[in-house]
């Protein structure tokens, strides 16, 4: 459950490679000062989820804190058909509106119905923009039959999407480490996945999967981490993951 830091990378530059885990009390870990947000849970009592931190929230779906061999204490989220369950993040503010932000992620299954099934695990909401933006989420393919990651959005001018791409399939069982930035000045988002980047994934003003507007960022300031399908009648009936070492920033974070 460690986590790591890489160099300051300026905004409009090239990603550096992350460095190699450094352990929880090392330079990334929470209790590094510099991060905007982190939490690896390791101080938060077993059951029902709760902190001063964050927030909840839910339908259908449950927030459990729990303890994992080899792992640590960890974040279960349970939901129940289309439901969802959410840590929310509120108040956030990043210099310049634009951040890193990373976690690790294990999910039992992904839908496999309906056709087109759409879910959301990290969505980030603000003023200044109509956009409810998803840099971490995905659908059911069926022409393909698989799931794959996309960048996603909502309730703005750019519409319904998610650019989701072959190249990024989304895996089930076992532990990743996801990564992503917003980069206001391009609303761009980048997404890493196990410390690779996936360029196919970047989406920004002009080029993303809704209609033909630019899509701008909102000012971000509640990110919301945990699951949510939009689809009825899902294949399973239900959902389960588990997250760990959550963190924010304004470089970036490395797995």
């Amino acid at each position: 459950m460690s986590l790591s830091v890489v160099a300051l990378i300026l905004f409009g530059g090239a990603a550096s490679a992350a460095a190699p885990a450094t352990g929880k009390g090392g330079p990334g870990s929470c209790r590094d000062s510099k991060l905007l947000f982190c939490e690896d849970f390791e101080r938060q009592p077993l059951g029902g989820a709760s902190s001063l931190a964050w927030g909840i929230d839910t339908r259908h779906g449950t927030l459990t804190i729990d303890h994992e061999p080899h792992q640590g204490r960890v974040l279960r989220v349970h939901t129940e058909g289309n439901g969802y369950a959410f840590l929310k993040v509120q108040d956030f503010a990043a210099p310049g509106n634009s951040f890193y932000g990373r976690l690790r992620v294990r999910v039992k299954a992904f839908p496999t119905a309906p056709d087109w099934a759409h879910y959301t695990l990290v969505e980030t909401t603000g003023s200044g923009s109509a956009e409810v933006v998803r840099p971490l989420g995905g659908q059911y393919v069926p022409p393909l039959g698989k799931d794959l990651w996309g960048v996603g959005a909502d309730g703005g001018p750019t519409g319904d999407w998610t650019n989701w791409r072959e190249s990024a399939p989304s895996v089930a069982g076992r532990w990743l480490c996801v990564e992503w930035r917003q980069e206001a000045p391009k609303n761009r988002i980048s997404v890493w996945i196990d410390g690779v980047a996936k360029p196919d994934l970047t989406v920004s003003t002009t080029d993303h999967g809704g209609n033909p507007v630019d899509f701008v960022l909102p000012r971000v300031d509640t990110i919301k981490i945990g699951w949510q399908l939009y689809q009825g009648g899902p294949k399973p009936d239900h959902f389960d993951l588990t997250y760990d070492d959550i963190a924010l920033s304004t470089s970036r974070i490395g797995c």
